[in-house]
């Protein structure tokens, strides 16, 4: 597995080894001892898998509110989405940045989302699955979003449309008025 450093500290992006042969391939998508040599100590706890049926769908920005923060190993199992994370660390000097990589069924590349971070995807083909772990469950009191297209935040997505959207992610606010409270260093 190659751990690929992000512009944001703690985002990595995970090129896990895939063989393959005549018979197809394998991959490993986790192993907590080389999680651990690369100091990512995690202990998941649930694991997580969404289906979309149009492409232009999005999800997010989410995160929960610690103590009930969740990081996420995210990847796409069928199609390819556009995956991002978005620095919501106050004290961080990335404050309010994101960065975002298409992840799809055949690169088999995952993003690491880590706690302080929104969370959100676009899906750029039809019938796509995604893939997660968390290492907190679900916690709905504890369940916040920032709206996708944030003027101060400026997300860049890959498909000018207007995507859709759940009811809870279309009343979401922007970054400044969002509850979080998350502290870089913390």
């Amino acid at each position: 597995m190659n751990f690929v450093k992000t512009k944001l500290d703690g985002v990595l992006i995970i090129e896990p080894n895939v063989f393959g042969d005549h018979r197809g391939w394998f991959t490993e998508t986790y192993n907590r001892e080389t999680f651990e040599k690369s100091e990512l100590y995690l202990n998941f706890v649930q694991d997580n898998h969404s289906f979309s049926a149009t492409k232009g769908t999005l999800r997010g920005l989410h995160y929960q509110l610690a103590p009930k923060a969740q990081t996420k190993l995210v990847r796409c199992t069928k199609g390819s989405i556009y995956d991002v994370a978005v620095d919501i660390r106050k004290g961080s000097i990335t404050f309010g940045e994101w960065v975002g990589i298409e992840l799809t069924a055949e690169n088999k590349k995952q993003l690491l989302v880590p706690k302080g971070f929104a969370h959100a995807f676009m899906t750029l083909t039809n019938e796509v699955e995604v893939q997660y772990k968390v290492d907190e469950l679900y916690s709905p009191e504890n369940d916040r979003s920032i709206i996708w297209n944030d003027p101060d935040i400026g997300i860049k997505w890959p498909i000018d449309i207007e995507p859709i959207l759940s009811e809870k992610d279309k009343k979401a606010s922007q970054l400044i008025n969002a509850e979080h409270n998350f502290v870089y260093g913390v």
